[in-house]
């Protein structure tokens, strides 16, 4: 078997989709194509922003300000997709922080990526192309992409990476028939591409031995000059390795807790599971959830790596028989490993602390599997049904519908934050964060008591959570539970003695009891952590006030308004304290 497949298998896909082949009438599929997703995620209509669009938009101090556009590509504000925060911070420009336009520019672009896919499997001359493409982009494993704003790093980045594949595929066709010059632009662009891919996303650093899989396709064998041929791209995906490799400032200080003390033999028995629990979601979407519960590996039992051995065995089997007729399943499987590599774990990431895997992770490695199933169902279609186009035709849509509404049903999700929160923990009832984020949902409700039995079911999930006994703390305060917040702080104290916010409100609870000596200590504690709290400064300014040390206070106050100056109770208190001074110092 050759290195092409026939181009008659071309010309039965595209009678297959219902159009002439090579006729111009095709892009109407494209339309097709287009309006199935915007019809899919036509829930996104009414949504807002979720989960931690807060983090990347709305509350983004280079979107919002102060800072801006010269500190996202300067600075690493910029964290690992600069290209996406522009994006952002041009959307916010042109329509401020309404939630909708940016829900449509992430369904455009994810619509744009399958049409894109489509016209890179039928480059590939990968029979059911257009089927295939339909068969990814309207997968409800795509939603958390296309109906997640902060997602945007997912369908932007992938937009540019399909473009990367196809102007590399191109310029494989036109040196085949135009010799060694041929086809320069589409390499120059194939590279550009790739630059502007792995801006949006690092983890499309995985491009350089994606085109290698594409090129051993295109060609049937791999020669000596692949690697030259590959160089380039190679070059520009270090930097972005670098990126993948090296903890973020800010993150490296959350990776010495006991959740991230894996070994490495465990990470690589947790190889295995990753792999078959993406393909097990792939080909039966059941109960997909935002947060799955993170498992726990013995590296010790032999069999922890039997999933691993049984993943490298399939591949070894494909290759073997790649001659005959495992040729486009080797693709296509080592396609998904390799697309898949940067999230199998073994790379400590800030979310491992709650789950290993997470379904908007195989976006990109879902095309292989997914192109495999159309072109099966396209050959298998023109065997067992040939002749009966409308009766494929049915069957076909049939799938994409049921495809379309499981997306279209797990889209209303991201609704708001409480709708997402409430689904997370419905879900995964183990849930950390969930648990946590709708307690804080309940608390800016006015609903204490349900935010307390948020907060100690965070608890129950991780016992040595800090955050989740501060925020417990906060909801017993709120109910005049002094004696029980101040426990809850403390405890939350002793996991992370530098929760600067755990002193502040620690030193609020012992005020409303009257212990001002010990108050003051834990303002004093806060401010040696972050000279910069100028709500600490304010509360240490009413300690002050009320032992009666005024000039004390008001250094503390006139610090608090410096710091924030439209800060309105440390203007008060600082008219206050000024006011009681004058009092005191009596007439002139």
């Amino acid at each position: 078997m050759n290195g092409e497949i026939p181009l008659e298998a071309v010309e039965r896909e595209a009678v297959a989709a219902g159009r002439p082949a090579g006729s111009g009438r095709e892009w109407r599929w494209g339309l097709v194509l287009v309006g199935a997703v915007f019809l899919t995620y036509s829930p996104v209509w009414w949504a807002g922003f979720t989960w931690d669009d807060d983090v990347h938009v709305t509350g983004n101090v280079c979107i919002v300000g102060p800072l801006g556009l010269k500190e996202i590509w300067t600075t690493g504000a910029g964290q690992f997709f600069p290209l996406v925060l522009t994006t952002f911070w041009l959307e916010h420009a042109l329509w401020g922080l309404y939630p909708l336009p940016y829900h449509l520019v992430n369904v455009l672009v994810h619509a744009g990526c399958a049409v894109l896919l489509w016209r890179v499997l039928r480059s590939l001359q990968v029979p059911g192309a257009w089927l295939g493409a339909a068969l990814w982009a309207l997968h409800p494993l795509q939603v958390e992409s296309a109906a997640w704003i902060s997602e945007l790093k997912n369908t932007q980045s992938c937009l540019f990476y399909l473009g990367a594949i196809f102007f590399f595929v191109k310029w494989l066709e036109k040196k085949g028939s135009e010799g060694e010059s041929g086809g320069g632009w589409n390499y120059a662009l194939m590279l550009v591409f790739a630059v502007l891919a792995m801006l949006s996303k690092t983890s499309t650093l995985v491009l350089p031995a994606v085109l290698a899989l594409c090129a051993w396709w295109v060609k049937g064998r791999w020669s000596w000059r692949t690697p030259m041929t590959l160089a380039p791209p190679m070059l520009l995906s270090m930097p972005a390795a670098i990126l993948t490799l090296w903890p973020h400032p800010g993150l490296a200080e959350k990776y010495t807790g006991p959740e991230w003390t894996r070994s490495w033999p465990e990470r690589i028995a947790s190889v295995g599971d990753v792999i078959w629990f993406y393909l097990g979601k792939l080909f039966w979407p059941h109960r997909l959830m935002a947060i799955y519960p993170r498992w726990q590996i013995d590296a010790g039992q032999w069999d922890a790596y039997v999933p691993l051995v049984a993943a490298l065995a399939v591949l070894v089997v494909f290759w073997r028989k790649r001659e005959s007729w495992g040729r486009p399943w080797f693709f296509a499987y080592a396609y998904f490993l390799v697309a898949l590599s940067p999230f199998l774990g073994l790379i400590d990431q800030s979310f491992w602390r709650y789950s290993f895997v997470q379904d908007h992770l195989q976006n990109l490695a879902a095309m292989g599997p997914l192109a495999l199933a159309g072109a099966g169902m396209s050959g298998s279609a023109d065997g067992t049904i040939s002749g009966r186009r409308w009766v494929r035709s049915a069957l076909c849509a049939g799938l994409l519908a049921i495809l379309g509404t499981m997306s279209w049903d797990r889209s209303w999700v991201y609704s708001n934050q409480e709708t997402f929160w409430t689904d997370a923990v419905a879900r995964n009832p183990g849930c950390l964060t969930g648990n946590e984020n709708l307690g804080k949902i309940y608390l800016q409700k006015g609903e204490s008591i349900a935010a307390i039995s948020q907060f100690q079911r965070a608890i129950e999930s991780d016992p040595v959570d800090a955050e989740a006994y501060y925020n417990l703390g906060y909801a017993l305060a709120r109910t005049g539970q002094m004696e029980r917040a101040i426990g809850e702080y403390r405890r939350a104290l002793e996991i992370d003695p530098n929760y600067y916010q755990a002193h502040n409100n620690l030193g609020q609870a012992l005020i409303t009891q009257g212990r001002l000596d010990e108050a003051m200590d834990e303002y004093g504690k806060t401010l040696a952590i972050n000279p910069e709290d100028a709500e600490s400064h304010n509360n240490l300014g009413v300690a002050l006030a009320q032992k009666g040390r005024l000039g004390e206070a008001t250094a503390e106050f006139q610090e608090a308004v410096r710091l924030k100056p439209n800060y309105v109770d440390a203007q008060s208190n600082l008219a206050k304290v000024q006011a009681m001074e004058r009092n005191a110092r009596g007439p002139k």
